[in-house]
This record gives C-alpha cells, structure tokens and sequence, in this order.
C-alpha cells in the first residue's frame, strides 16, 4: 500500500522539524543555575560569574550561533563545557565571568539580533565593577552577529569598552549548505514547510554563500546576503577599536576532509522516496546534484554548474546529510521514508571563510594552502586554524588554549 500525500505530510508535520544545525542537546546534564539572566531586546543572556567574584568583573560575552526557533542555552552550556575541553569551566577558573548571550529567534536578521548583543555590551558595562575591558565574540553565526554589533556601536558614538573581538568558525565570506539539501527542503515544502522556511530564512540567507528559494532555483547570492553585506559596509564591516581574532574548525593546509564529490549521500529505499538521490556537490558544467521524488510520481533532477566541489572543502563540517536521513529514517517504517545514508558530513564553513580570506566560489579559493603573506591581508591581527577539519563550533584543546592566551 503506498503512502498518500496527506499521510506522509502529516507524519512530517508531527515529527521535529529538521533543522541544519548543531544540536539537540546529547545528554542529560544540566547546566549550573545563572548567576544572573538579563532580559534583552530580541534576546536573553545567562551571567556566570568566574571564581572569586561576587560581581561581574572580567566579562567575556559569547554570542550564539544560527538555528531555528529561540536559543536553548542550557545546549550551548552543554556544547561550549562538555566537548573535548571544557572552556566554560577554565574561563570561570581564570576569574572571567562568562555571558552566554542567546536570541528570541535564532534564524532572525542578523541585524535584529545584534541589537541584543548591543544591549549585553551596555547591561555589562553598566554592572561591570572595576574598568576591565570586554571581550566580545561568537560561535558560528554568533562572530558575525558581534561584529556588526560592535561595529554598530562605534558608528553611532556609543563606547562598547570592548578590548578583544573573536569569532569561532564564524562564516565571513559566507557558508555552505549542499544543494541537494537545499532542493529537498523546497521540494518537499507542501508535505511540511519547516525545513523550507530554515533555509529560506533571514539568517539563512544572509549566511550562505548561495542559496535557492525553491527547488527550481539556479543557486545565486541571496538579496539579503547583499543587503546584509551592504549594511557590514555603511558600519565600517569591522569594529576598529577593538584586537580582531579568529579561530577557525579547518586548516590552512588547503588538505580537504575527504568527501568524494559528485557521489550518493543521502539514497531513498523506502517506496515513498524510491528515486531520490542527493548528492555531494559536483564540479563542471550541467552536473547532477540530486534527483527528487517524494509520494507521487514524477522524478525531478537538480543541475549545477560552475561551482566547485565545496563539500569536501577544508573548514568546519555538518552532518547535514545525516541530520535529514536519521529525520527520515525515524518516521514510522510503513510510511516508505527509509534512505541510505553514505555521506553524513559535509563543509559548512570553509578555513577561508572563517578568517574572512577568500570568497568560496572556486577550487582554487578553497583547497590552496593559505600562506603567511595572504594571512596579513585579512582583517585580523591573529588567527588559529585547526589542524584539520573538524566539526563546526567543536571546542578542542588546541584552539581553547589559543584562545584563552588572547584574553586581555
């Protein structure tokens, strides 16, 4: 008995919503009480005070990244405390008080969320007890989001007291969400449209490097990528004040993390999906990236060209193709959802992006050994790559112990 389309969209729409991101939360720690929570404009912040002090002295505030729905903070303990290195704890044990600043919506306008990260610069200040400078940044999106804060905030004449801005494995020159992703999320938009509205999103758009609206789509810039960049550019595109620093989930070595392009990731087996194919992104002109079929009938495939092979790209990775199989593989087996799943991960923010090198648009601008005289044209005074691709945001001990050394 096949399914029907009413069946097959109300399953979807009573199952999580799939979403291209890090997360849900992995196990069932809890993280300690706050020692204060702030109520911000389009956001909340959780305050841990470091060791020794009964106020906030030193702060170090750390903005979240891209997701869809409010920030889970209690996941962003989780990610940033009980990875490889635990950094929340070390900061706290070097008497810094950590602010772990979060959105009301995460896949909003990077503009409206840096509104909340300009109100926990000023709510810090404003509680600060002694003159220790700030250090202001983010995790993924979260580094973009600070720097337009601060960058806002010298523009209009408002004094951030911020002495060290980072980003981590933030995208700068843009991210990466594989196509045939991206053409699944639309093509199966009338089943249920959340995993279509994450990818058309505010945040969505303004971070990836392209991006398609429907299924249909030939991949470009997003206008409100453009519109991002040209707000970047009306605020200098980066605080001037502060010392720029950025870490990155990928090396400089230009070595890719071994996704084959052009190859089956994602492969339907159960009856409603039997056709589909998703693949890694392939180089040259008129390559297929992915066929689509889903309930009914008609296979449709998805073209490309003129795009590298940025799956495989040296940088930050996401299980994207993972987090849609085990989505798909956990609906109710009479359904016909079950796929084969041979690629889970694939490039989310390339090395060059992170340290805002190059633009990810060739082979060359992503796989080239990234060399000492290139690294003086970027706009920061340091930067930390990985010593291989990584997952995105992971908090290792190589670039924690970086980063701790840059703390003012």
């Amino acid at each position: 008995m096949s399914t029907t389309e009413e069946q097959a969209a109300e399953a979807l729409q009573a199952a999580p919503p799939i979403i291209l991101a890090p997360g849900p939360r992995t196990t069932d720690r809890i993280p300690p009480p706050p020692s204060d929570v702030w109520d911000l404009p389009h956001g909340t912040a959780w305050v841990y005070h470091g060791e020794g002090n009964g106020q906030l002295t030193r702060p170090v505030l750390m903005a979240d990244g891209f997701s869809a729905g409010p920030s889970d903070l209690g996941f962003t303990w989780e990610n940033l405390e009980y990875g490889p290195y635990p950094l929340l704890s070390e900061l706290r044990r070097r008497g810094r008080d950590v602010v772990l600043v979060g959105y009301h919506e995460r896949s909003a306008s990077i503009l409206q969320n840096a509104e909340a990260v300009m109100a926990a610069v000023i709510e810090a200040i404003d509680r600060r007890v002694g003159d220790h400078p700030l250090t202001v940044g983010g995790f993924s999106m979260g580094g973009l989001v600070t720097r337009y804060a601060l960058a806002k905030m010298e523009t209009v004449g408002i004094d951030h007291q911020t002495e060290l801005y980072y980003s981590y494995d933030s995208p700068h020159t843009g991210a990466w969400i594989p196509l045939s992703l991206q053409a699944f999320a639309h093509y199966t938009r009338k089943l249920d449209p959340r995993f279509s509205d994450q990818i058309n999103s505010p945040a969505a758009q303004e971070l990836l490097s392209k991006h398609i609206a429907s299924w249909q789509d030939k991949p470009a810039t997003s206008e409100l990528r453009l519109a991002f960049l040209r707000a970047l550019e009306e605020v200098g595109n980066w605080p001037r004040q502060p010392r720029l620093i950025a870490l990155a989930n990928g090396p400089d070595s230009g070595d890719g993390n071994g996704v084959v392009p052009g190859i089956e990731a994602v492969v339907g087996k159960g009856l409603a999906v039997t056709g589909t194919e998703l693949r890694t992104q392939p180089e040259g002109d008129d390559q297929l990236a992915a066929k689509l079929r889903v309930v009914t009938l008609p296979s449709r495939q998805i073209r490309t060209s003129e795009l590298p092979d940025l799956d495989g790209a040296p940088g930050g990775t996401l299980p994207g193709f993972g987090i849609l199989a085990d989505a798909l593989n956990g609906l109710p087996s009479w359904l016909g959802f079950k796929v084969d799943n041979p690629v889970r991960e694939h490039c989310f923010v390339p090395a060059v992006s992170a340290v805002s090198l190059r633009e990810p648009a060739t082979r060359e601008d992503l796989y080239t050994p990234v060399s000492d005289e290139e690294l003086e044209e970027t706009p920061f005074h340091a930067v930390k790559f990985a010593s291989r691709s990584e997952m995105h945001t992971l908090v290792t001990e190589e670039l924690a112990m970086w980063f701790l050394d840059q703390l003012p």
